[in-house]
């Protein structure tokens, strides 16, 4: 929970939301929301829908009588469920949550409209988030695919576009503002470029960023799809420091079957082939990826592909997630895997991640790191390894500091001064 004097910011999901509720806490407070609690809902698992609701009510137990207004994915997909929760006031659809008009103390009780119909993405100027070391800039919104299991199109819409003007903009304040560091996030943001004049590619906007904002040290990519990834983009990864030698794969599976079956745009080839050119690339880079345990059919032997994928692929940083049925996805409609085992195969994913994690740690034993240092002693490497920094040292939020490795354990490294 995230606060101003007195408002106050609940967010969930992705780190496209965590930029958004910025902006929100922002327009809202601005518009004179000094006392309402904001909930910014999620929608990519029934788990993630589950927190937000206890989350509304538990703040209106203990807050009788303060407004509670919901946005996000899973308010867009079904406003009529979230608005008949206690203390929800007002329902705000993701096409509108951006509007200063919308967070105004008489704005009327307008109805979701529909996301589908959505053409453009409006750049917001955000420079505070709340005690953030590094901060995140929009640079896409919604998705043209329709992958089986994922419902995020209908809470997002088509996928559009920020102009680049106004992404080096933002980043500019951004980095005038102190962050040395600053993610580039979105739905799908190797989908972006295509709605705007000359069609960039997301390569293109990196590069001509990087040239237009030569002070920012640190830029980091959110989620990628392998299938999409540009040349440009690929020439970046080679030949910019700047760039952080890390990227994070839109994986999903390791098994051909469950990947058509998915209606992904990759097969297990040719991740496998995307990881072996961005280690070609950029020696010594760190890979993560999404991957879901336990989607409809998955047999034991699908597994045991997925589970061969991480050492194959050398993924050092998972993101792991049981099998959550979305209403009105074609997978929701597939034979299921027991829950159960979902959760099972999810664990055993989790600790071939855990000991993938540990051996990409150890690797960094002696070297020296260049560290963004963030609150809690805490901090992370450029290829987005944990730190933990020792009690006595005295730092800087934010700041970037050169740090010997001295240890590893399962929650990253630790440091000293170099």
């Amino acid at each position: 929970m995230t606060g101003g004097e007195s408002l106050q910011v609940l967010t969930f999901g992705c780190r496209l939301n965590a930029y958004e509720s910025a902006a929100m806490r922002d327009l809202a407070a601005q518009a004179g929301q000094r006392a309402a609690i904001l909930v910014n809902t999620c929608a990519v698992t029934a788990e993630a829908e589950q927190q937000a609701r206890k989350a509304i009510r538990r703040a209106a137990r203990e807050n009788p009588g303060r407004p509670i207004l919901v946005t996000g994915c899973a308010a867009q997909i079904a406003p009529e469920s979230w608005a008949a929760l206690p203390g929800v006031t007002r329902v705000i659809g993701n096409a509108d949550k951006l509007k200063p008009e919308a967070w105004a103390l008489d704005a009327p009780l307008a109805p979701v409209t529909d996301i589908m119909a959505a053409t453009e993405t409006a750049a917001h100027l955000v420079t505070d988030f709340a005690g953030r070391a590094r901060a995140f800039v929009q640079v896409q919104q919604g998705c043209d695919h329709r992958c089986t299991f994922c419902v995020i199109p209908y809470g997002r819409g088509p996928s559009r576009s920020v102009p680049v003007g106004a992404v080096v903009q933002q980043v500019r304040a951004l980095v005038e503002a102190g962050y040395r560091e600053v993610v580039l996030t979105g739905v799908d943001i190797t989908s972006y470029g295509p709605d705007l004049p000359g069609r960039p590619s997301l390569g293109q906007m990196v590069r001509r960023l990087l040239a237009l904002v030569p002070e920012l040290p640190r830029l980091r990519l959110s989620s990628i799809d392998p299938a999409a990834i540009d040349d440009d983009l690929w020439r970046l990864l080679e030949t910019e420091p700047r760039l952080m030698p890390h990227l994070h794969l839109s994986l999903q599976h390791g098994a051909d079957l469950m990947l058509k079956r998915m209606k992904r745009r990759h097969g297990r080839a040719e991740a496998l082939a995307c990881a072996r050119r961005a280690r070609a690339l950029r020696p010594g880079l760190a890979l993560g990826a999404d991957l879901i345990a336990g989607f409809p059919t998955e047999t034991e032997a699908h597994f045991a592909e997925m589970l061969a994928l991480v050492e194959e692929a050398e993924l050092s940083f998972l993101h792991v997630f049981p099998y959550s049925e979305r209403p009105g996805t074609p997978a929701a409609r597939m034979p299921p895997v027991p829950v159960p085992l979902r959760r099972e195969r999810a664990a055993r994913l989790r600790a071939a991640g855990a000991a993938a994690a540990q051996r990409f740690y150890d690797a960094r034993l002696g070297q020296e790191e260049t560290v963004l240092l963030e609150r809690g002693h805490r901090g992370h490497t450029e290829h987005f390894c944990p730190v933990r920094l020792p009690e006595t040292f005295d730092y800087e939020v934010g700041a970037l500091a050169r740090l010997r490795v001295t240890a590893a354990g399962p929650e990253g490294l630790m440091v000293e001064a170099a």
